[in-house]
């Protein structure tokens, strides 16, 4: 079988691309290499084949332990491994700088050793900063990276590194960057499953700032699909932004949620905004729709049902999130407490 090397493979983007390869192919193999940080999570891996799905506890700023994980002749890294919610990055940036900027050049040189056919890089939308409110602005695979936060600057930089390793080195490199994700099994100190967790609580739901920041939201498989077909049909050393042309104000989007629990909108509270706090982001995706043959599969409507109705039947896993460290760090956030989950 086809050897594949997944890092961050027990978050959320990433355990849901090792579950949909796994189910979509029959020929591949994964190492998923994960250090289990506070977002990795085991239990987003249960029931998986053993036969063709190896895990390994390992973090990706150790050299030594990339290399021992890593078999001769790979056919593709993909590196989901990464810090990624922007209130930690302004808390503090240099977790930030050691796994997104030093852990990816590790990947690299270990690519390089081993002879990995192709290095694919998961990176995000936000490395492009912010745009106009105005509808005819649109990120495209030739905006220019400005990156606003911490984690932005770091996911920037470390796009430079993958490209640096192509034109010094020849390696075969993809980028894919894509908006905001949302589905089964995400860290509830994003937004919607924090609001999803929240409401089902009755517990006040933060909004930052006017609420008026848009998102371009995509449900996760239609992303992880994305990123397989970047591996499989993408141009080396190109960039492929994935977005489901889903625009919406985070006021919208936490009103879609009440709505659909029926809860009132008086659980809303606005809390000071963040700083640096990009207005909007949009996505072209026509680069990654036509050279790629990729469409969204799953509409906002449909994807937030099979989202709240996930988290409405997984409250065990809920549960092991917030009666941990993350009501510690909810506190200091937003100066408010949160309940158990029922």
């Amino acid at each position: 079988m086809k050897p594949i090397f997944v890092t961050g493979g027990a978050g959320f983007i990433g355990s849901a691309f090792v579950r949909q390869i796994l189910e979509a192919t029959s020929d591949v193999k994964i190492i998923n290499f994960d250090a289990l940080t506070y977002a990795g999570n085991l239990e987003n891996l249960n029931d998986l084949d053993a036969a063709r799905h190896q895990f390994v506890k390992g973090d990706i700023c150790d050299k030594d332990a990339v290399l021992k994980a890593l078999p001769d002749e790979t056919d593709a890294i993909f590196n989901f491994a990464a810090e990624s919610h922007v209130d930690r990055s302004i808390a503090s940036a240099s977790e930030f700088v050691m796994t997104n900027v030093l852990g990816t050049q590790i990947l690299l040189d270990a690519a390089r050793a081993k002879n990995v056919r192709r290095f694919v890089q998961i990176s995000t939308d936000e490395v492009m900063g912010t745009l106009p409110e105005d509808d005819a602005a649109f990120f495209t695979e030739n905006s220019p990276i400005e990156p606003n936060s911490p984690y932005a600057a770091s996911k920037a930089a470390a796009e430079h590194f993958v490209r640096a390793a192509r034109e010094t080195f020849g390696l075969d490199t993809i980028v894919t960057r894509c908006g905001n994700n949302y589905g089964q099994r995400q860290f509830p100190e994003k937004l919607i499953p924090l609001m999803i967790s929240n409401a089902m609580n009755d517990e006040p739901l933060p909004v930052y700032g006017d609420g008026r920041n848009v998102r371009d939201w995509i449900f996760v498989e239609d992303h992880a699909r994305a990123i397989w077909l970047a591996y499989e049909k993408g141009k080396s050393g190109e960039s492929y932004n994935i977005g489901a042309r889903n625009e919406r104000q985070n006021i919208e989007v936490v009103q879609s949620i009440l709505d659909a629990l029926g809860k009132p909108h008086s659980l809303i509270k606005y809390v000071d905004d963040r700083l640096g706090h990009d207005r909007r982001y949009a996505i072209d995706a026509a680069k990654t729709e036509n050279e790629l043959g990729w469409k969204p599969l799953t509409d906002w409507e449909t994807g937030l049902q099979k989202t709240i109705r996930w988290y409405r039947e997984n409250q065990d896993w809920v549960n092991h999130i917030r009666n941990g460290a993350y009501r510690d760090y909810y506190k200091k956030l937003y100066g408010m407490e949160i309940a158990q989950s029922r």
